[in-house]
Formats: structure tokens, sequence, C-alpha cells
């Protein structure tokens, strides 16, 4: 039992279909282990039939309500930035924001999703092929995720997204600050993949509210690794059919996990236990 006396904290995540999300589970059982009566709250824009318009409202509720602070996901990672009052210098070099610390009055965004994603690839994909990655999405998810990727080694990568003007924005930001790699937006898809020794989706395709493949299944092979950032489900479509061709994979889990392990951190100032949130994550099942 913990002697000292039980501090709550009130913390919640905004974002579009999010009711699967596994931070709720991860934030309360952390913040028990050390002693704090921690709450949750799902601030879901869907169920609230509002979108990225309404996040001066959502951010101003929340303040009133006391929060220590709230995660941040699709579609609200790059949307939210004009609300804040600063952003912390990988929140500003990534142009994103997942976890929004308030303190004092003032909105300070940050983005544990970068070094959440490496630590995650980093223990699922530990010999990684990396002369050759393509990644399917540049929106919030995507500049993190291309940052770590490119620290974690890739000498070349290709961004595809839907948009292709922010493609090549990110890449652009990317090749200005990796300049050992090649860093490009993508324009075929199919010839990018048939020389890819790798492949990264950071999009919210395969997510529950977003089902299905981010790319034709006739463009995996077996000698290519997939990681997925998705985890609800965990096991996405696009994982699923890597996983029959016999690709190694890793899924969105470590991340969640790890990028969850810096926003406790940011709203408590307490250290949490990696290891022991692993192991919770892991006792949720698949």
């Amino acid at each position: 039992m913990l002697d000292r006396p039980t501090r709550t904290i009130d913390v919640g995540l905004i974002g579009s279909g999010i009711q699967l999300s596994r931070s709720p589970a991860l934030h309360t059982e952390e913040g028990r282990a050390n002693g704090l009566s921690l709450r949750y709250e799902l601030i879901d824009l869907d169920r609230r039939g509002v979108g990225v318009a309404a996040l001066p409202d959502l951010l101003a509720e929340v303040e009133a309500r006391g929060f220590a602070g709230v995660n941040v996901t699709h579609p609200a990672k790059q949307a939210v930035i004009p609300f804040l009052h600063d952003l912390s210098p990988a929140a500003r070099a990534l142009g994103a924001v997942n976890t929004v610390v308030l303190r004092e009055g003032r909105r300070i965004g940050h983005n544990t999703d970068q070094s959440g994603f490496a630590e995650g690839f980093r223990r699922g994909l530990p010999d990684a092929d990396m002369r050759s990655v393509v990644q399917l999405g540049a929106g919030g998810a995507g500049a993190a995720v291309a940052h770590a990727t490119l620290g974690l080694g890739a000498r070349h990568l290709t961004i595809f997204d839907r948009d292709a003007g922010r493609a090549a924005a990110l890449a652009s930001e990317m090749q200005a600050q990796f300049e050992g790699a090649r860093v490009e937006p993508g324009t075929d898809l199919g010839a990018a993949m048939a020389r890819a020794s790798g492949l990264v989706h950071a999009t919210p395709t395969g997510m529950a509210a977003h089902p299905g493949l981010p790319l034709p299944a006739e463009m995996l092979r077996p000698a290519i690794w997939v990681a997925e950032i998705v985890y609800f489900p965990l096991e996405t479509e696009l994982l699923r059919r890597a996983r029959a061709l016999g690709c190694c994979t890793v899924d969105g889990g470590g991340m969640a996990v790890f990028q969850a392990v810096g926003a406790f951190r940011l709203f408590t100032g307490i250290e949490p236990d990696a290891e022991r949130m692993l192991a919770h994550f892991a006792g949720m099942g698949a």
C-alpha cells in the first residue's frame, strides 16, 4: 500500500473515433500505481458531432474544469497548434502536437509520438533493413514518424499522402533536418513499393472508424517489413495481410505505450514505469 495521500488529476483525449483507445486504462492504472487518482476522459469529436473548428471551445472547457492536460489525436494534431501559447522544441520541429499541458493559464504543446514510435520500432524490429522505406501519411502523426524513421537510420524515405502538397512539404522539412539521407515525396506508389525494404503506415486507415487497407494488397511482399501506428484494433487489415505473407511486422502498441509514457510524465511530473505500462497494455489482449 502507498502511504502518501492520493492526488487527483483530470486529463483526457481529443480526437475522432477514439472509443477503443487504451489511453484511459494506461494512464489511470499507472496513476494508481503512483498514488494518484487519475481520471482520463475521452472527448470524441464524432460523439459530440463536431470537427476541429470546435477545438477552441473544447480547450476552454477542459481548462475551466481544471484538467492538467489533454492528449490530441487525429484529426487535431496540427489543427490544435494555433490555439496554444507555446510549443516544446520537438512539437515545433515536427509541426504537430499530441499532448497539451495546461498550467497557470497557459497551453503548452508537446509531441511524444516521435520518441514513442522510435522506441516501439527498436523493440519490435531491431534488425530492420533501413535502406529504402516507404511512408504512407504526412499528417500530424506522419511528421513524428518520418522524423523517427530517419533517426532510426533510414537512408531513403519516400513519403506518400492523399494531399501531394503535404507530402512534398514534409519531405522538404525532413530533408533539411537529415542531410545524410534522401527524402522525397512519392509519385508512383507501386514503383516505390517494388524497391522498398520496409513500409511505415501513418494514416488513420485500419482504425475501427476507418477500416480497410491503405494500399493495394498486391503491393505487399514477404521481403519487406511493415510498421503500423494504428493500435485499435491492434491487428489492422494491413498487419493481417502482411503477416499472412510472412512479412516481419510491428504493431502500433509500442508507440501507444511509449507516447503515453511521455505524456504521463508531462501531465503528472512523475516518472512512470515503462515496463509496467507495457505489461498492462499486453494484459488488455488484442
